[in-house]
């Protein structure tokens, strides 16, 4: 049972605000329905617990697990299988598999999730159907979408389940456009010449020769008229609202260049699973997977801009290269995220679309399309590398000029002289970087260690130690040091900090200097090993300001969809290990002394810096240990406790509309927690229910 929810019992019990005054009825019986929703999950976890605990299995088993710990490393594995066997037995009563409890262990929807939520939250009704309808009918505008596929030896099902999709689109104002790539039997053109003659919104044509899926795109692309351009595999599958959702998107910001939606995949007795709930557009998530992919939208005048899809040079991964030049051209404000699942993607039964071989050619092929794309934009010597944890993806390692700029790490401080050695140890003698300025905020430390250890610190010409007396104000300690700063770069740096990986500046530093990006974050462990944080997701938990992603998840954990190893945009980053320019931090008028001197003035400026325009981006490959506020206590200790409300008051007053739509969380999770479970019903409304 998290604090936080705790926290939110205690609100509800109340009926007021983190801060003083009372919240309005309709924010009480959110908070109050979410406590409800956590309680009854609380209360199916306890009920699986106790079921497994108290199960004549559980009891019979207890000498085998006896056993198995004695047991030598390698005849360990039947034993776990008997007592897997044993699980999915004591849980039968709760319809609850080994499957569901692994997703849950890894953060993703289990298969059972994910079928409630298709069954209760993405299933049309027919008066759902009715509304689609209705609402189609009263947009001003009403553009035509070309759907492109390219196909080849398709199976004849599969082929005709994907027109049919097609076909069967609630939005009437579509056409197919199909290029047969010279498929060696005859299946293909006999199926498209019998689907065109009975619906003239189909065209079609057949390549003489086969060139491949960028050719056959290319030909297909010849034969679209549309105002936009979907992109469709041969034998996938399309929701019926799919090409509705676009054209509502588009009425809703006609600019739009560029969308995508979330998309899952489907088997052959068609049951959806793995879906991809998918953030907003993130520039550096998509340098390292293609989650753009299903559905992709483009404006056709931006694919003719381009001129369409690069032929033999990233077959493969073509979508992922014309993906990145579109956004290239476009720019990321005509980039929209639709977040309904819009695509099924079909898992195929033959094997060699799986082989390894041909795996291993797509990955090649995406890491040019992500060179070339560095090289047109101008980012010399950027290396482009397999991911940690999943080969698939890819890391970007950013660049460093020849000559570093200098960095001002500023650690504020006050006693706790085995903390301070530490940090200060970590940073001058552990940390691989030519240029740092170590600037320590003393704030009336009076125990003799730490005085001892600050006089012995400043010997070295790097060190520099700065009075800031006064009550406790994290803002204003921080602003008084980045004045002082002589660095290009400056870092704010808990007191509390131990540094793991000798490379993590040169990491924060290399993605702080990018013209666009505001603000850097960390990966930081508890002293245990476990994730503290990830990034930070906005208005989840208590008081539905901010948490941190991955918290408490095992540090190897790859997360939601490689969420928790991928260098990514976040709305914010913990002040922990915070890196951005000193003209930035400058510019954006620092911390918020006046209104946050303790608690979420990280995520304040964070936000002040994203409204500016520029970027926030979390790596994981700056690695560092965070005691997490191990100098000043946590913010439940009573003393803390009204300062901390609030600040919370303020942060909902200057930012609620923010908090309670962090674009890259999709909003379709809770936002009880950061764990990425489904919502139920899903936040986001939807437009026929509220046009």
């Amino acid at each position: 049972m998290p604090d936080d929810i705790a926290r939110i019992a205690a609100l509800a019990a109340a009926g007021t605000s983190p801060g003083t005054a009372t919240w309005p009825d309709e924010s009480t019986a959110t908070l109050k329905a979410q406590l409800a929703a956590a309680h009854a999950e609380l209360a199916m976890v306890r009920a699986e617990r106790d079921a497994v605990l108290h199960s004549t299995i559980w009891r019979a088993t207890r000498p085998l697990r006896r056993l198995g710990e004695a047991l030598p490393a390698q005849a360990r594995g039947g034993v776990r299988r008997l007592l897997r066997a044993g699980y999915r037995m004591a849980m039968l009563p709760f319809g609850r598999t080994m499957a569901d409890w692994q997703a849950a262990r890894l953060g993703v929807p289990s298969p059972q999730a994910y079928d409630r939520w298709v069954r209760e939250h993405d299933t049309l009704t027919a008066a759902g159907r009715d509304a689609i309808r209705a609402h189609i009918a009263a947009l001003p505008h009403r553009p035509l979408i070309s759907v492109v596929m390219p196909a080849y030896e398709t199976d004849e099902a599969e082929l005709r389940a994907a027109i049919a999709s097609v076909q069967g689109q609630l939005y009437p104002h579509w056409e197919l456009c199909v290029a047969d790539d010279a498929s060696p039997t005859g299946t293909v053109a006999r199926v498209l010449a019998e689907t065109a003659a009975g619906d003239k919104r189909i065209k079609f044509v057949r390549r003489a020769a086969n060139g491949n899926i960028a050719a056959a795109t290319n030909t297909a692309l010849a034969l679209a008229s549309g105002e936009f351009v979907a992109l469709m595999d041969h034998d996938d599958l399309l929701a019926e609202q799919a090409l509705y959702e676009i054209a509502a998107e588009v009425n809703a910001h006609p600019d739009t260049a560029m969308m995508y939606s979330d998309e899952d995949r489907i088997d052959a007795a068609g049951r959806r699973f793995q879906p991809y709930f998918k953030p907003d557009w993130s520039l550096d998530l998509m340098l390292g997977q293609n989650f753009f992919c299903h559905l992709g939208v483009y404006r056709r005048s931006l694919l003719e801009q381009i001129g369409g899809l690069r032929e033999g040079v990233v077959d493969g991964s073509q979508d992922y290269d014309l993906a990145l030049r579109a956004a290239a051209a476009c720019g990321p404000q005509r980039i929209r995220h639709i977040p309904a699942m819009l695509y099924h993607w079909r898992l195929s039964a033959k094997p060699v679309s799986y082989s390894q071989t041909q795996l291993q050619r797509c990955v090649d092929a995406a890491r040019r399309a992500i060179a070339d794309h560095l090289a047109d934009a101008g980012v010399v010597d950027a290396a482009v590398l397999p991911a940690p944890g999943n080969a698939e993806w890819t890391r970007v390692r950013w660049p460093l000029p020849p000559v570093p700029p200098r960095v001002s790490v500023i650690v504020p401080t006050r006693d706790h002289a085995d903390l301070l050695a530490r940090v200060t140890e970590g940073v001058l003698q552990r940390t691989d970087y030519p240029d740092i300025e170590l600037l320590i905020a003393d704030n009336d430390s009076r125990d003799p260690a730490a005085l001892a250890l600050l006089t012995q610190l400043e010997a070295d010409p790097r060190v520099r130690v700065l009075p800031c007396p006064g009550a406790f104000n994290y803002s204003a300690i921080n602003n008084a040091a980045v004045r002082a700063a002589s660095g290009e770069v400056v870092v704010l740096l808990n007191n509390d900090i131990d540094p793991i990986d000798a490379g993590w500046l040169r990491e924060l530093v290399s993605h702080a200097i990018r013209p666009d990006v505001g603000a850097v974050g960390a990966k930081l462990l508890f002293g245990d090993g476990r994730i503290q944080h990830a990034g930070v997701v906005l208005g989840v938990g208590a008081p539905m300001i901010a948490g941190h992603f991955g918290h408490g998840a095992d540090q190897h954990t790859s997360g939601y969809c490689g969420q928790l190893v991928m260098t990514r945009d976040v709305s914010a980053v913990t002040g922990a290990c915070l890196a951005l320019r000193k003209s930035v931090f400058e510019a954006a008028g620092g911390l918020d002394a006046d209104n946050l001197p303790v608690s979420f003035n990280d995520v304040d400026l964070c936000l002040r810096l994203r409204e500016g325009g520029l970027r926030v981006v979390w790596t994981p490959h700056a690695l560092l240990y965070h005691l997490e506020s191990a100098s000043r206590g946590p913010d439940t200790v009573p003393a803390h406790i009204a300062r901390a409300s609030r600040e919370a008051a303020y942060m909902r007053l200057r930012w609620g509309e923010v908090l309670d739509s962090d674009p890259f969380y999709n909003p379709h999770f809770d936002r009880i927690d950061h764990k990425f479970r489904l919502s139920a019903p899903a936040r986001r409304a939807q437009r026929w229910q509220s046009a």
